[in-house]
Parts: structure tokens; C-alpha cells; sequence
């Protein structure tokens, strides 16, 4: 066959389709490995990248969005600050303060911290920002005022001087050296963790010794670092530290310092507690710091942050940060989530799969925090959604890309062996039809001007020949429409005809097929308007119709054809007593190449493409054409056209 007659192109190449890159062949467990080897290694490449103040920042987050933690009940804080100056015109002197003090400690106090410096010397920090808020007085009140503070022997100053073994220990001058000076440190994510100057952290101990909150906190829980371990502690700088378990400002119970000099607080409030005692005058920056709950630089004072330092000891309650193995692995499996939604899933349900990951992150460690205590990390895993992401959707891209390149070529490969096809099939059959028409000529003359009479024998051998021939014909004529169709070239020549009249020929045709097995077809047809209609295609979609239905039905039944006009259509049904189509082939009944199984079973031959073409001529009138059986009991082919197209 030449190329012209094959339908290539002139002077085109039949494509070649390039066999795919070793790399999009991979199987199964060499891709699944190769999955979790980049997830290990981004997990392990994105967790050298320093993302503290993010992480830090969702830290900050987890502390706002949960309730503070209930205080233990065993801390009061006495506050001094501008209705206390209001009332006294200034920072308090030695007198009120000789007053408040006799006034707490008549009710029995565990112990008495003061966190406002009893004298205005320098214990961790400069002479002029401490006499901001201590006491002043003449040498007489100075005196009186350290006579009642040595009548009780639990009363601290703390500071934020620490001293190494080698220094000497932080003291108050005379006539205060005998009060206890408790190092208490404030810290600051200064140069280290998040440098955003937060205080998170409380200082446990310093070169073994422990330090003033964890003393404090002993009062109430003697076993506190001995017999019950401290719940999470880490080192810096030579110090053991562990993280404030924050409450509100505000939530440990406070009372106002004049109140207490006016007797307005009942005796009982102090009884077996600890009272820290300091100011709130926001003089100066050094007395404020900043928390989780708010960065301001007077977000809360010194007091409070001292008392929640306390209550976390005595609550035992710091927050445990989440070992760096498990964070190593929430950041693998977050990867390799990532990466096999983005490699292997729909672009929606990827998305989908990838926002749930996201926020299935989000919610565990929230769920850890708030009612445990627990913080696991997320600043790595949200990044590494975020790099694997961005890093594979490239290479998603190129697999997409080759495999549309690849359909491309498959799809020009198919179409030119379509054209190859079609012009075989329209080729051939063409050039059947002639020796077809010259065998069906021949038994016409052997059959009507034969010299000498046929003997039986012949005579039925002729007939089956032009049976023969008429079948071959009807198929190749099958065949050459279904070439038009798929070519495009079926065109309507519609012209106004009784549907009656096709009918009637259809049926005066099939006349003898039907009295070689017996079969009685019965027309009811009504009397109908004419409609435009091609003619030729309607007599090819009735005669298939009574051709199948004289074909399967049983000798010696019935075939019942139709006609009437209904809403507006045509209605025509041919209905036989056949063996029936089962139900789950209904639906590819006119499908082209389909037959039943009933009809495969059967010695009937035929293509598959007679209720195929009968279907498209309908609906290339605008009709449509369906079909009814039940499995033994016959089918009913129903044809609808429109009265005006």
C-alpha cells in the first residue's frame, strides 16, 4: 500500500514515541525509598536552618491562646504603685513600711521577699535605678524599721546579683545585714534563643548551688529537686534554667499596700503565705519586662514575674520542650507527607492532604501544650511543608510535562493510524461492492433465464448464495457508513415523507425472511402527517430494527411494529418475543462493535454496528432511540422524531 493510499500526509514522517527516562520507571519500593531518603534529608537540612525567633514567636502564640494555669494559692504579692504614690505624695518611707510589715506578720506568714530593695544600694543594678522605689528615711526610722524585720526570721531581699563560689555573697549593710539575700536573676533572650529581650526562662541553679525561686519554692514543696525531680531543665551559660510556666498579669491574688496600712485586708490572706512585696511606679524600664502575652517593654512588672518564677517551682509545672530526636521526626514525616502529595496526587486532593497536615501539626501541638505542658516544636515542620513544596512542584511539572509529550505522540500516532483505517475500510469496501453486485447478478440469471430447469439442490445452493451476498452487501454498506461517520461525511438530504410508507416497504421486504422461520409480523401503524426526514437513513434504521428482530426471535412468534404520533414526536416501536437483553448490557446496546452475550452465544453473525448507525441516523434527525427487555420475554426498540425538527 503506497503512502498516499495509507493517508499519510505528503512529505510527514510517521512520529516516534521516545521511550521514557529510566527516572519516571522507577518501581515501586526503589521510588518509596528513594521518598524517604529526600525526606530524611531535607528534614535533616531544614533543622540546621536557625528559626528561633519564629519558634518562639508560635511559643508566645501557645501561652495566649491557652487559660493560665491555676496558681497554687501560696503566693501573695503586696504592690506599690501610683495610688500608693497619690496617697503619700512619694515613694514610701521606713514608717509605712515599718507598719505594713507588723500588719502582715501579726497573721503568721511563711515568709516575707522583698522584690523593691529595702535600702538603695546596688544588688544587681545601678545605685540611682534602685532608690527609685526604696524606702527613705532619718536614721531613727532606718533603725526602727530593721528592729521589726529581725523579729521575724523568714524575710528575704532578692536580687539579681549572682556570686560565684569564689565571690562573696550579696548583703545588705548594716542595720540590715541580717536580712537573708536571696540571688534571683532575671533573664532575657538577649544574645541567645530568640533575642526579641522575652523573658521565658528562670535561672534553677548556678554552679550547683541552688538559686532564691527554687529556695522559695522549697517552703512548699520540700521535696522540689530532691525526692520530685524539677519537671524540665536545660543548661546555659553554666546555669540550669527551665521555662516560666506563665499565668496572666494578675492572676496570683495582689493586694495594694495602703490597703494593708489602712487594715482593709484581713489577717488571713498572709497566714502560712509567702508575700512578696514591690512596686509598680514605672519609673524606669529595669523594673518592667516582657512576656509571651505581649512584647511591650512594660508588658509586666517585677513582682509579678518574680511570684509566677516561684509559683512554676511550686507547681512543678515549667513546660517540657520536645526532645530534638522527635522533632527530627515530625519534620521527616511532615516531608515525606508533603513531598508524596505533591508527587503523586491530584492537585485538589494534594492540596487538601497537605492543608491537612498543616493544621493536624497545628492542633497536636496545641493539644500537648495546653492541658500538659508539653511544646513541640513547629517552626521546622511548617518550613519544611513550605521547601518541599516549592522544591518538588518543579519536578511534578516535568514528570507532567513528559507524560503530555508522551500522550502527544501516542495521540498523533493514533490518529495516523486512524487515517490508515478509515481509508483501508472506505477502500475496500468500495471495491467489494463491485464483485458483489456481479455474484448478485449472476444468481438473478441463474435463477430466472436458466435453459435447463434447477434441481432442488441448486436451486437452494443459488439462494444460499444470494442470501450470502445479501448479508456480505448489507455489512459492507454497514461498514461504508460507519467510515462516513467517522470521517465526518454522513450529510442529511431530508425531504418530506411518510413514515408510513417506509414502514410498509421495510416491512413488505423483510416479508419472506419472516416466512422462512415462521414468524408473523404484525403492523399497526396510525395515520400520519408527513415529516422532513433523509429518507434512505430512516429505511436503514427500520429495516435493522425488524431485520435484528426477525433474526432473534424464536420460530413461530410474533413481531408487533407501530407507528403513532406522541407529544409532539413520531413514535415508532418495534417489539419481538426474542430471548432479551440482560440489564447490564442495556446501557452499551449502542455502543459501535458491541453485541450481547446472548448474541455471540448465538450462530447469528453479525458487526456490531447496526444499532450503532441506527442510533447516530436518529439523532442525527434530532430524535433519540432507546430501548426495553427483560431477560425471556422479548425487547421493544422505541424510535422518537420530531414533527418539526
Amino acid at each position: 500500500m503506497s503512502e498516499k493510499t495509507a493517508g499519510t500526509p505528503k512529505g510527514s514522517k510517521p512520529s516516534r514515541i521516545r521511550p521514557p527516562s529510566h527516572l519516571f520507571r522507577l518501581n515501586k519500593v526503589t521510588r518509596s525509598t528513594l521518598l524517604i531518603v529526600a525526606a530524611l534529608f531535607l528534614s535533616f537540612a531544614v533543622r540546621l536552618i536557625d528559626l528561633s525567633f519564629f519558634e518562639y514567636y508560635l511559643y508566645d502564640l501557645h501561652y495566649r491562646l491557652r487559660p493560665s494555669p491555676t496558681p497554687s494559692g501560696n503566693v501573695v504579692l503586696v504592690l506599690m504603685d501610683g495610688k500608693t504614690l497619690d496617697r503619700f505624695l512619694e515613694v514610701p518611707k521606713f514608717v509605712p513600711h515599718t507598719e505594713v510589715f507588723k500588719n502582715i506578720m501579726r497573721a503568721n506568714p511563711r515568709a516575707i521577699a522583698y522584690v523593691t530593695p529595702i535600702m538603695p544600694v546596688a544588688l544587681g543594678g545601678s545605685e540611682e535605678d534602685r532608690a527609685a522605689a526604696s524606702p527613705t528615711g532619718d536614721d531613727d526610722q532606718k533603725i526602727a524599721f530593721a528592729d521589726e524585720l529581725r523579729k521575724f526570721e523568714e524575710v528575704y531581699q532578692l536580687t539579681d546579683t549572682v556570686a560565684s563560689k569564689d565571690e562573696a555573697k550579696p548583703q545588705l549593710p548594716a542595720p540590715f545585714s541580717f536580712v537573708k539575700v536571696l540571688s534571683a536573676p532575671k533573664t532575657a533572650d538577649n544574645e541567645q534563643f530568640a533575642k526579641d529581650r522575652v523573658t521565658r526562662r528562670v535561672a534553677v541553679d548556678f554552679e550547683n548551688e541552688l538559686l532564691g525561686h527554687v529556695k522559695l519554692a522549697q517552703m512548699f514543696n520540700p521535696k522540689l529537686d530532691g525526692e520530685e525531680p524539677l519537671r524540665y531543665t536545660f543548661d546555659v551559660l553554666g546555669t540550669r534554667q527551665a521555662y516560666i510556666d506563665y499565668g496572666r498579669p494578675g492572676s496570683i491574688k495582689t493586694v495594694k499596700f495602703e490597703d494593708i496600712l489602712d487594715g482593709k485586708v484581713p489577717a488571713e490572706t498572709f497566714t502560712g503565705k509567702l508575700v512578696m512585696i514591690g512596686d509598680d511606679f514605672q519609673k524606669n524600664l529595669a523594673n518592667m519586662i516582657r512576656t509571651p502575652f505581649n512584647r511591650s517593654p512594660v508588658a509586666m512588672t517585677y513582682l509579678d514575674m518574680h511570684a509566677n518564677m516561684v509559683e512554676t517551682f511550686i507547681r512543678n509545672s515549667a513546660p517540657i520542650k520536645s526532645p530534638s530526636w522527635f522533632d527530627f521526626l515530625i519534620t521527616s514525616i511532615v516531608s515525606l507527607i508533603t513531598i508524596v502529595a505533591v508527587l503523586t496526587m491530584r492537585p485538589a486532593k494534594g492540596l487538601l492532604v497537605l492543608l491537612g497536615t498543616l493544621g493536624g501539626v497545628v492542633a497536636l501541638s496545641g493539644i500537648f501544650f495546653m492541658p500538659f505542658g508539653v511544646w513541640l516544636p513547629l517552626a521546622h515542620p511548617l518550613l519544611a511543608i513550605f521547601i518541599c513544596y516549592y522544591f518538588f512542584i518543579p519536578y511534578r511539572l516535568i514528570i507532567e510535562n513528559r507524560r503530555s509529550w508522551e500522550y502527544y505522540q501516542k495521540h498523533q500516532l493514533l490518529q495516523q493510524v486512524e487515517v490508515l483505517k478509515t481509508n483501508f475500510i472506505s477502500m475496500m469496501s468500495h471495491d467489494l461492492k463491485t464483485p458483489i453486485a456481479r455474484i448478485q447478478g449472476m444468481t438473478d440469471v441463474i435463477l430466472k433465464d436458466s435453459p435447463t430447469p434447477l434441481t432442488t439442490g441448486q436451486r437452494e445452493a443459488i439462494d444460499h448464495i444470494k442470501n450470502s451476498g445479501d448479508d456480505l452487501l448489507r455489512f459492507i454498506n454497514a461498514i461504508l457508513n460507519y467510515a462516513k461517520i467517522e470521517s465526518e461525511g454522513v450529510e442529511l438530504h431530508t425531504e418530506s415523507r411518510d413514515v408510513n410508507e417506509l414502514l410498509t416497504s421495510v416491512i413488505r421486504k423483510n416479508e419472506f425472511l419472516a416466512k422462512v422461520k415462521n414468524i408473523e409480523l404484525l403492523p399497526e401503524l396510525e395515520p400520519l402527517f408527513s415529516i422532513r426526514i433523509d429518507p434512505e437513513l430512516m429505511k436503514q434504521v427500520f429495516s435493522n430494527l425488524v431485520e435484528n428482530a426477525i433474526k432473534y426471535s424464536p420460530e413461530g412468534s410474533k413481531i408487533l411494529i407501530t407507528s403513532e404520533e406522541r407529544d409532539g414526536h413520531v413514535v415508532v416501536q418495534v417489539a419481538d418475543q426474542g430471548p432479551g437483553i440482560p440489564q447490564d448490557e442495556l446501557a452499551n446496546i449502542f455502543m459501535k462493535f458491541f453485541r450481547s452475550r446472548n448474541a455471540k452465544a448465538s450462530p447469528i453473525k453479525g458487526s456490531g454496528l447496526g444499532l450503532y448507525l441506527a442510533k447516530y441516523f436518529v439523532e442525527l434527525h434530532q430524535g433519540r432511540i432507546h430501548v426495553e427487555s427483560q431477560i425471556g420475554q422479548g425487547s421493544t426498540f422505541t424510535v422518537e422524531l420530531p414533527l418539526q425538527p
